[in-house]
């Protein structure tokens, strides 16, 4: 017979690395082409005109010049208007 109640199972044992999300360039710095200005999940951030939207949605810039955030309002699937951030390299 066990001297000790069963001590169940632990749930929050893993201990991954923090995945260095968010904003890397804010607006008014200069920015050359390829360089990361934002890292995301989703799609929180817009990609404007001079940047491209990778497949991990990450914004890059696609030319040399100074980034820029402006509020958009968008469409969403539902047909609701939402204010969403755009990014731009002008």
């Amino acid at each position: 017979m066990a001297h000790v109640k069963a001590g169940g199972t632990a749930k929050n044992v893993h201990d991954s690395p923090g995945q260095r999300l968010g904003v890397k360039l804010f607006g008014g710095q200069k920015v050359k082409v390829g360089q990361v200005i934002v890292r995301q999940i989703g799609l929180t951030k817009r990609a404007g005109k001079g940047t491209k939207l990778s497949r991990n949605f990450t914004i890059h810039a696609a030319r040399d010049g100074v980034v820029n955030f402006q509020t958009r309002r968008v469409r969403t699937f539902s047909g609701r208007s939402v204010a969403r951030t755009e990014v731009t390299v002008e």
